[in-house]
């Protein structure tokens, strides 16, 4: 193969690449958010401003500047050496494979691991290209993404109970809930800013970025971040907090800033109700005149009216251009109008009644401790998954320009890459990660700021220590797992939603089969089509 040839993979691979950086968007960001909506921390337009920026930051600034040419080590690179076009094509029908699976998936709401499809669709591609025996299917390669299926969910569950139920217990039942919680809030900041630290640099932060950093020189890191945290909550947050919970005062969020400066706020007055005129039975006689004017004025209007105004007035004489940019402003904002939090689903009430519920300002607490654990998962996500849109099109492209495979197994990621697969990410959770969203939040459990910040915390938690450990962990299991078994806490099987649990489990074995037999039968189909020759 001469550099610069197969132009069109490359091409094609580009469009697939974006198309499956936007099903990330939609479902495993939107999968991160889901707890933060729907226990009411962030609405769903703040959620969707805030990863816009966390995400594409992240993915942008932190990216990684070389990623896996196969991902997970399950196929080596040097079977494409003869031929490295073959490689090209392979990841193109990789990209291909998880993007229609993640896609889909994310268009009936189920939460499926992104890695997992990508790593399925080069399975299926180097089974299709160089048979069975040429997949790794020992512990190291596909038997641990299998194992993930269970270990996952399971241990994110068991750190996330144990930080929720000293909470219910020591602070969210005891009489003085409110009280007890500004005490502890502190040492929540202090723990939550000290694994979000670790989170970021371990997790986020590439290797190869850290190389001049110890492990103590992290630690200390860390901990310093964590002990600023700590002292701006005590002395900006906690008096902020009990001057706009337990003094009932009008402060706003940016009050926090400046709360030893600014002057006593009573919250404005409660407006009256006006009087209900429009109900006859509640006006004197002597208003029955007032009220058969307006009736005889309708009635002349009615009489007055034209039909074919009316039709001249309902048809859009607006340019092209202006209804071309309405129709994109519609579906660009449309998932930003949505209501995810299934509160008012009648199908979700028993579950959701099972729950117990807690006071609504000792809840309070705990929602801006969510917000900053959602920031800090976004941001390690952009960073670290992107790689799973921005790997293939890598491979594609450092082929393309060479003409040779890299034997090391590594290829370099260009910065444009990384901003487009951000920018995709972004744009996939605006128009399509609501699905995700309402199916993952409150459709599995009843969630409030205190089981969605455990849930959050414990999913970052187990996946910073599992990569540590080796272990296989996929964040979106983690969270989904977290959300259940902070729902089992209530100590009412009856307060999960079964169904969509079923639904979550089976969604992640057949991701990687799924994306896989897409993969190979287009890798198939491609690479034995007949050939024209001159």
């Amino acid at each position: 193969m001469v550099p610069y040839d197969f132009t069109w993979i490359f091409a094609l691979g580009i469009v697939t690449s974006i198309c499956d950086a936007y099903g990330i968007g939609a479902n495993d960001v939107s999968n991160s958010f889901a707890s933060s909506i729907s226990s009411g921390s962030l609405s769903m337009m703040q959620a969707c401003i805030i990863a816009s920026f966390t995400e594409f930051l992240g993915a942008f600034l932190l990216g990684a500047e070389t990623t896996e040419t196969i991902k997970g080590g399950i196929l080596s690179a040097e079977l494409f050496v003869p031929q490295p076009e073959l490689l090209m094509l392979a990841m193109l029908c990789a990209l291909v494979g998880s993007a229609s699976w993640v896609i889909f998936a994310s268009k009936i709401g189920a939460p499926v691991s992104s890695t997992h499809a990508i790593v399925g669709g080069l399975i299926g591609t180097g089974i299709a290209a160089f048979g069975g025996g040429a997949i790794k299917w020992t512990f190291d390669g596909v038997g641990k993404i299998i194992l993930s299926w269970f270990v996952s969910p399971i241990v994110s569950g068991v750190i996330t109970s144990i930080i929720y139920l000293p909470t219910r217990y020591f602070i969210l039942e005891n009489p003085n809930s409110l009280k007890r919680g500004i005490l502890a809030v502190p040492i929540y900041f202090f723990c939550t800013a000290l694994i979000g630290s670790f989170y970021i640099i371990y997790k986020a932060v590439p290797s190869d970025k850290t190389d001049g950093l110890s492990a103590g020189a992290i630690v200390g890191i860390s901990f310093g971040v964590a002990a600023v945290v700590t002292a701006f909550s005590w002395f900006f947050f906690v008096p902020w907090i009990k001057r706009r919970v337990i003094g009932k005062e009008n402060l706003r969020w940016y009050h926090m800033f400046a709360v030893h400066f600014v002057k006593y706020r009573p919250m404005p007055p409660t407006p009256s109700p006006e009087p209900n005129t429009d109900d006859p039975s509640k006006l004197e006689s002597g208003n029955c005149v007032e009220i058969q004017g307006k009736v005889d004025v309708g009635s002349k209007q009615c009489d007055d009216f034209d039909d074919n105004a009316a039709e001249t007035s309902a048809v859009d004489v607006s340019p092209w251009y202006i209804k071309t940019l309405r129709l994109a402003k519609y579906y660009a904002l449309r998932g930003m109008k949505q209501d995810v939090r299934n509160l008012d689903n009648d199908k979700l009430t028993e579950i959701h009644n099972a729950a117990k519920k807690f006071d609504d300002d000792t809840e309070y607490l705990f929602s801006f401790l969510q917000v900053i654990t959602a920031c800090l998962a976004s941001f390690a996500h952009g960073s670290n998954d992107v790689s799973n849109a921005a790997g293939p099109i890598s491979a594609i492209y450092d082929t393309w320009k060479t003409g040779r495979v890299d034997i090391s197994g590594e290829n370099p990621v260009p910065k444009w890459v990384l901003a487009m697969a951000g920018g995709a990410i972004v744009l996939g959770l605006l128009t399509l990660g609501y699905h995700v969203m309402r199916r993952v939040g409150n459709g599995i459990t009843y969630l409030t700021p205190s089981r969605g910040f455990s849930a959050e915390l414990g999913a970052s938690l187990t996946v910073l220590t599992a990569s540590q450990l080796g272990l296989p962990v996929s964040t979106t299991l983690c969270l989904v797992g977290s959300v259940v078994f902070v729902g089992l806490c209530n100590g009412n099987l009856r307060a999960i939603n079964w169904r969509t649990v079923g639904l979550c489990f089976g969604s992640w074995m057949i991701t990687l089969p799924i994306a896989g037999l897409i993969s190979g039968l287009l890798f198939a189909f491609a690479s034995n089509a007949p050939n024209k020759t001159v």
